[in-house]
């Protein structure tokens, strides 16, 4: 899944053209196309390097791979790609929904990442595998929003001219802002869903009781 995806979408930014971008760039701000492409090129080392901090295989038997394409996930992917988020977001031309939704998922996905990485640090494994779960879940919400914002699409097409008044430039927007809110909000449930379920003792309370 993450091998389409970023066949699909990041090709485009490579030719370093503004026309290509999936993105509509604002007029006048000459600093955010720039900025988009290396938030897309950081995106993508996180998006790839956190596989490997998922697969469990790898992770027991290469225990120092995974500590080296750790660092790659935070130093190289997430923390670069969040803070040019921060300011994509905050420049976004899709309206003020997908702003708010693209500055509180850039801020969660920085701040549970950042736990993760202390709780390494503190030798706390049990919550850094928590933390980082949810990081892990905040990365691939991207793959997730473009799904649902198709699905999205589809379903509001036929308001094009009731609810959306005719302007198909404002449903786009909607869809678009249904996936980016809709998306982390899903896997983050999700997540702490199977942590629960994985928690010591979790089976033994849900077991019947037999005579």
């Amino acid at each position: 899944m993450v091998a389409a995806f970023v066949v699909f979408s990041v090709p485009p930014y490579l030719t370093f053209d503004p026309s290509h971008s999936r993105l509509e760039p604002p007029a006048g701000n000459d600093l955010y196309y720039p900025l988009l492409v290396a938030h897309v090129l950081f995106g993508t080392v996180a998006i790839a390097t956190a596989c490997f901090q998922i697969w469990p295989a790898f992770r027991a038997r290469y225990r120092r791979g995974h500590r080296i394409t750790g660092r790659i996930y935070i130093y190289g992917g997430v923390l670069p790609a969040g803070l040019l988020g921060l300011y994509i977001g905050w420049h976004t031309a899709a309206g003020p929904s997908v702003r708010v939704a693209n500055l509180v998922g850039s801020a969660l996905w920085l701040a549970v990442t950042i736990l993760g990485l202390r709780m390494a640090r503190q030798r706390r494994y049990g919550e850094h595998r928590k933390w980082m779960s949810r990081s892990f879940a905040l990365t691939m919400s991207i793959v997730l929003s473009r799904v649902i914002n198709i699905v999205a699409t589809i379903v509001l097409t036929p308001q094009v001219d009731t609810t959306f008044l005719g302007s198909q430039e404002l449903m786009q927007y909607s869809a678009a802002s249904i996936g980016v809110w809709l998306s982390p909000l899903l896997l983050l449930l999700l997540t702490d869903w199977l942590l629960e379920r994985r928690k010591p003792g979790a089976r033994r309370r849900e077991a019947p009781v037999t005579a």
